[in-house]
């Protein structure tokens, strides 16, 4: 198997976007100031499936009625996943490395949210064939690259 590229190009990117429908939301937070609760809510307003895990937060629903209530690892999701989105910082990110390839199938891509990047991490994934994108934010990079919703 070819390894994807390195990074991920701006048209890669929205490629991606235009693409996913289904969204694991890794370290999603119940607190609508940050990032990890406004991103994935955005996410969802513009037509995505998100599933948010974080393990101190399990069995809390954040993202109102319609969204799935929170799990507490990767491995508890019971179907298939796009989207690896991580919103942790970059030294936790090895401690999902595990959980993120035993996944069945295994997402196509990990999203390294803004600010969070881990080279190892992301050289492991790609060797198995998981496209990663580092340091970018979902949410800006939808409205920058003009992604359409998928309603």
């Amino acid at each position: 198997m070819l390894n994807p590229p390195i990074e991920p190009t701006a048209a890669d990117r929205r490629a991606i976007l235009e693409q996913a429908r289904t969204v694991a939301v890794l370290g999603a937070h119940p607190d609508p100031a940050r990032p990890a609760h406004f991103v994935p809510k955005y996410l969802i307003e513009k037509g995505y499936r998100v599933l948010p895990v974080n393990v101190t937060k399990a069995g809390e629903c954040f993202f109102g009625h319609d969204a799935p209530c929170a799990l507490a690892h990767l491995n508890d999701l019971r179907e298939e996943v796009d989207v690896v989105d991580v919103f942790r910082n970059s030294e936790a990110v090895a401690g999902h490395l595990d959980e993120i390839l035993a996944m069945q199938p295994p997402p196509k891509v990990v999203w390294m949210q803004e600010g969070v990047r881990n080279e190892d991490v992301a050289h492991k994934l790609r060797e198995r064939g998981i496209v990663v994108v580092q340091d970018k934010c979902m949410l800006a990079e939808h409205r920058d690259l003009g992604v359409p919703e998928l309603h």
